[in-house]
């Protein structure tokens, strides 16, 4: 793809590690043409290749250890050598273009921040996730990086955001909207309020004021920001609702005989709805403001999940993302008379 390094996937990440990871990595060379690398415990990433005829295929580097799906931020300084600092390692050194990894996502953003770094003047680091509105997809962030902020972050954030709409969705001017309680302006608390002011002063964001949370899939703005604790709480609140609704039409459907000719009338629009809101078809999470591509596919990914994701941070490789978000927190950082810290201390 272009000549771009490989994208580094953590092969021992993920509920289906290294099965699924291995097979997902498979299907993006050979299905989607994006070069893949895959770090983890040599023997059981062989296996797992071998079970594709892909022994040889693509490259393994060696990791040690692996940071379990259960196991927190701390587990990035216990284990030095785990998968996940490889893959980053990799990144900051030049040998990959991308880290891909469906581990804990505590322990991917940790080891993250304390290999990869955060970029200048970059406050906290932010995991965007794509919303799956129209005509393109709606970004949210944080969705579980930072769950205690300061307004000066959010407004941060909605920078991240917005350079993420322009280079990844092609949003010109993205609208930012700011999701809290009610549409007005006094509404929230006091975080969300003093952030509403910075927002709305800041000259370099086009802020459409408040969003709720019956809003967040209506596509009235480009990047919608908050905290990473609600943030991570909408966002499962959100995939928790569309199983729901699936799982209940399904069984509308299996209960008479028109309703089931009906739903095979409309198959290929059931089906094309069913994709556009399978959170592993946008190929995962991105976590902004570091000096590297780090995207962050669901704990549960499926091989094509996993394809999806390499695909994704290939692109992002490709399209300049983390510079783009650098020069945006460098250009926000001049339009403010009192800059933001040079590094992310300011809200610890």
């Amino acid at each position: 793809m272009d000549g771009i390094p490989p994208i580094a996937l953590d092969a021992m990440g993920g509920d289906h590690a290294p099965g699924e990871i291995v097979a997902g990595a498979v299907k993006a060379v050979r299905e989607r043409g994006v070069p893949v690398v895959l770090v983890g415990a040599p023997r059981a990433v062989s296996e797992a290749l071998a079970a594709h005829d892909a022994g040889g295929e693509i490259p393994i580097v060696r990791a040690e250890e692996a940071i379990a799906m259960d196991e927190g931020a701390l587990a990035s300084l216990r284990r030095p050598r785990s998968s996940i600092a490889i893959a980053c390692h990799l990144v900051r050194r030049g040998d990959a273009s991308a880290v891909v990894s469906a581990g804990s996502t505590a322990g991917v953003v940790a080891t993250g921040k304390l290999r990869l770094r955060a970029q200048p003047g970059v406050l906290r680091p932010a995991i965007a996730v794509p919303l799956p509105t129209r005509p393109r997809p709606t970004v949210l962030l944080d969705a579980g990086a930072t769950a205690d902020v300061k307004p000066e972050t959010l407004v941060q954030f909605a920078h991240l955001g917005a350079a993420y709409a322009e280079t990844a969705l092609g949003a010109t001017a993205p609208r930012v909207g700011l999701l809290t309680i009610g549409g007005e302006a006094e509404k929230g608390n006091k975080v969300t309020k003093r952030a509403h002011e910075l927002l709305g002063a800041d000259p370099a964001l086009d802020f459409a004021g408040n969003i709720e949370g019956h809003d967040l899939l209506s596509g009235a703005v480009d990047v919608i920001v908050t905290d990473g604790f609600t943030g991570n709480v909408a966002l499962k609140t959100m995939e928790g609702t569309v199983r729901y609704a699936f799982s209940e039409m399904r069984d509308a459907i299996a209960a008479g005989t028109f309703a089931r000719l009906g739903a095979l009338l409309q198959r290929s629009r059931m089906r094309a709805l069913r994709r556009r809101l399978d959170p592993e078809a946008y190929g995962g999470a991105v976590l902004l403001g570091l000096n590297g591509t780090v995207v962050i596919a669901h704990g549960s990914s499926t091989a094509e999940g996993i394809a999806a994701a390499c695909s994704l941070a290939a692109t992002l490789a490709r399209q300049g993302t983390v510079a783009r978000v650098g020069e945006r927190v460098a250009a926000a950082s001049r339009s403010h008379r009192r800059r933001w810290p040079a590094n992310n201390h300011e809200d610890r």
